[in-house]
């Protein structure tokens, strides 16, 4: 295939294209921006409940009795109301893993604020809300486990009686590590901490469950990542055949991982609707969401890098601590961030040698979920902040050091200390457009010079590579319950010679309408706008483990492009009978079949196939214009973007407040299937990881009340905090996908806190400050520089 350019043109093609490469615009906005898209919370049914949930007001306590009103039997339910229910489990395949029962309303004892407790149904919401203030829950308070680190020491309270500490799991490796390294002349050691966020999509969770008695079914509308997952879930919990349950995701806004998981709400929804024959709906509102939902990203790392006069690292030491909260959430499990961390935090250097052993901590907070970038947001800010560690002790620049370090492309493909297969890719050359295109010499000569307003210029750079797509050999090995295999699609040629495909991948906000109808394009050639998607339904689409790990683009792409291929060939054998053409004389393009003396439409193929079947050859294959097929990348270990972020900023000491001056990407995605929708991608990740790094922070106080539950105390950066992006494009293709392309839909939001963090504290070096905690907010960033100052006092004093 040739090369793809940015402007809706193939190289060399003179005419405008609108398949893998082009900037088509969304097909999606059509109804969306017009209001016309269907949210949960667009849809109701008649005779239709609405659930609210009490919900748990401690964050440790046993439950010791539950008093609830006689006029509201028959509309409140408890735990033991739902006999028969399972409790979800999310086992993994590691032996050592400690297997949590979350049920669906509490038993006998809460684990975190916000759990649900007593489910109330009504006809409206607000009702629902106040009947719940009429039922009583008396508690025996326990002490709640809210640090990570003394959560998982001997003698801190049980969460889970049965366990012998708060430890879901311990993941460790070493490799090549001895006391050689320990003898490098450069040695930093370094604790870096992230803090709690919560993931914020635009439209919250919300289900409605409905029984139909007409065909004895089960149906779960739901706003989720991953139907199928969803219905496997709900079928185990439930104790009823596969079979018996669809599951349907409308229009999905946002999801960023919190979407990607069986509820405790979807659940108690559905229960609810077999056991009263109504349907049944439940909102997330913000505080719901905030308070008891979507956490992720709490991490705590103690690291020692190990590096020559150089530069050059020698090894790397680290003990990492990830706060998985009360739960084990299905499908993931909670080792899903601490198996990532071990595998993960090398990120795109050459190390020679490797020694990690991250806890997954059991903790009295809400379930932690993955969240875009699961794991490598952390990993890069661990890493990213350990090179400048070692920059600044070697006296040389950054920069400098993350050249030296670097995997080269004359080493791809590249096998990383921890077993990561790389793919093709130029990380040094990311890293020199970064250079170039931030103007790294005259930052630093503006540094030099000064500010007149008192304020100090930093620069700083993260460079990460992203894991996407990575197939049944990796989740397996990290013992996921949920094994992603083969992506299937379903491609039918309608009977006026307009195509459906069907895919078990779900949209929610990456243009998946538009993409897989330009594949379709590049297949067959036909126009996007005679594409329809088929998405979200349990019913009409083929099994899927969903969407996520920036796995769509991969493969849904390649089930798209495999099912069409097996298409064209059906279409072409018909093509060639009506031409009256040798089958070898013909080929697919442009939405028909040509031939050497003309050719036929792909509206004239489906009349044959549907409307005139005396018309086809004898030997016509009996399959006809509807079927499935199946995809896998040639290598299982997925795809490896990646990209160097360079950010400008300049920081008031005295304030502590950070402006953003300047802020580049430059990125490698492999082939780009859409380059506008990819820098949609960009761009909105790149908000979450400013978000992470200034902003966000979901604090609880060492009783385990969260400190954070409307967005007044949880603070999301907006239009006025988003600098002006600049992203620049490297394609190289990976070998081992359809088009070439790469997984990319979380890569934004995985280097924005590293890269501002080095930043921060570039502006701050001459005055003996350094970052390692954030949000670096500017309450943090204050009591940073007072405390520098204060020990530089001590020290002229003391000398």
């Amino acid at each position: 295939m040739g090369a793809l350019g940015h402007d809706g043109e193939r190289a060399g093609d003179v005419k405008a294209h609108k398949g893998v490469g082009a900037s088509v615009r969304r097909k999606e906005d059509a109804r969306l921006l017009a209001g016309r898209g269907r949210f949960i919370g667009d849809m109701r049914f008649p005779g239709q409940l609405e659930a609210a949930f009490l919900r748990s007001s401690l964050a440790h306590a046993r439950i010791k009795a539950i008093h609830i009103p006689a006029h509201l039997h028959g509309r409140a339910f408890v735990h033991a109301d739902m006999a028969g229910v399972k409790d979800i489990l999310a086992k993994t395949g590691l032996p050592s893993f400690r297997v949590s029962a979350q049920p669906s309303l509490a038993s006998g004892k809460v684990r975190f604020v916000g759990e649900p407790v007593v489910m109330v149904l009504a006809e409206t919401r607000a009702l629902a809300e106040d009947l719940c203030e009429e039922i009583e829950v008396e508690y025996e308070e326990l002490p709640a486990n809210v640090d990570m680190l003394r959560s998982a020491k001997e003698g801190a309270a049980l969460i889970h009686e049965d366990w012998p500490e708060n430890v879901f799991l311990v993941s460790a490796t070493e490799k090549n590590f001895d006391d050689s390294v320990k003898n490098a002349p450069i040695q930093v050691t370094r604790e870096v901490r992230t803090s709690r966020q919560c993931m914020a999509p635009l439209e919250g969770k919300g289900c409605i469950a409905l029984f139909d008695r007409t065909v004895e079914q089960l149906t779960l509308w739901t706003s989720t990542q991953m139907p199928h997952i969803v219905r496997s879930g709900l079928a185990e919990c439930l104790g009823l055949d596969t079979r018996k349950i669809r599951v349907v995701a409308p229009d999905v806004g946002g999801g960023f991982g919190w979407k990607g998981l069986l509820q405790p709400e979807e659940v108690c929804c559905a229960w609810a609707s077999l056991k009263l024959d109504r349907p049944v709906k439940w909102l997330e509102d913000r505080r719901e969401h905030l308070v008891a939902a979507a956490n992720c990203r709490e991490h705590h790392y103690v690291m020692t890098a190990y590096a020559d006069e150089d530069g050059r690292l020698l090894g790397l030491e680290a003990q990492a601590h990830v706060d998985a909260g009360a739960y084990s959430v299905y499908p993931f499990s909670a080792c899903l961030e601490g198996a990532q961390v071990v595998s993960n935090l090398p990120g795109p250097y050459n190390l020679p040698a490797y020694r990690c052993r991250t806890y997954s901590v059991c903790s009295n907070k809400p379930p932690i979920v993955p969240y875009r970038g699961v794991a490598r947001t952390g990993v890069c800010t661990a890493m990213e902040l350990m090179i400048d560690a070692v920059a600044r002790a070697a006296e040389l620049e950054p920069y400098e050091v993350r050249q030296r370090n670097l995997v080269r492309p004359d080493q791809m493909p590249f096998t990383s200390i921890t077993g990561k297969d790389f793919d093709m890719g130029d990380y040094p050359e990311s890293l020199r457009r970064a250079f170039a295109m931030v103007d790294h010499e005259n930052v630093r000569a503006r540094q030099k010079a000064g500010e007149s307003d008192g304020r100090r210029i930093g620069l700083g750079y993260a460079v990460y590579c992203e894991q996407g797509a990575h197939g049944t050999s990796v989740y397996h090995g990290w013992g996921i319950p949920m094994v992603p295999g083969i992506e299937s699609c379903g491609a039918r040629l309608t009977p006026d010679g307009t195509l459906e495909v069907r895919i078990g991948s779900q949209s929610h906000g990456q243009s998946m309408e538009t993409t897989l109808a330009q594949v379709a394009c590049e297949v067959l050639g036909i126009d996007p706008e005679l594409v329809n998607v088929v998405h979200g339904d349990t019913a009409m689409t083929p099994y899927s483990t969903g969407t996520w790990g920036s796995r769509s683009a991969v493969m849904a792409g390649g089930a798209v492009a495999s099912a069409c291929e097996r298409l064209a060939g059906r279409i072409a054998r018909i093509g060639a009978h009506l031409l009256q053409a040798p089958l070898e004389a013909v080929s697919v393009r442009d939405a028909q079949v040509v031939g050497p003396q003309g050719s036929v439409s792909f509206k004239e193929v489906a009349a044959t196939w549907y409307l005139a079947p005396q018309n086809l050859p004898a030997d016509i294959d009996p399959d006809g214009l509807d079927l499935v097929a199946g995809y896998r990348p040639t290598v299982d270990t997925g795809t490896f973007s990646y990209a160097a972020h360079a950010c400008v900023v300049a920081v008031a000491p005295e304030t502590g407040e950070v402006e953003i001056l300047d802020y580049v990407i430059v990125e490698d995605g492999g082939v780009l299937l859409n380059p506008m929708v990819v820098d949609g991608q960009i761009y909105g990740g790149t908000a979450q990881g400013i978000g992470t790094a200034l902003y966000e922070e979901m604090a609880y106080d060492e009783h385990g009340q969260p400190l954070a539950s409307t967005l007044a105390d949880y603070l999301l950066p907006g239009a006025g905090e988003m600098p002006d992006v600049r992203i620049a494009h490297m394609e190289t293709p990976s070998p081992n996908t359809r088009f070439g392309q790469k997984g990319i839909g979380e890569g934004g939001a995985i280097a924005p806190p590293a890269a501002i963090g080095n930043a921060i504290n570039d502006a701050l070096a001459g005055l003996g400050v350094e970052m390692t905690v954030s949000p670096m907010t500017p309450r943090r960033v204050r009591e940073a520089v007072e405390a520098a100052r204060q020990k530089s006092s001590a020290q002229r004093l003391a000398s």
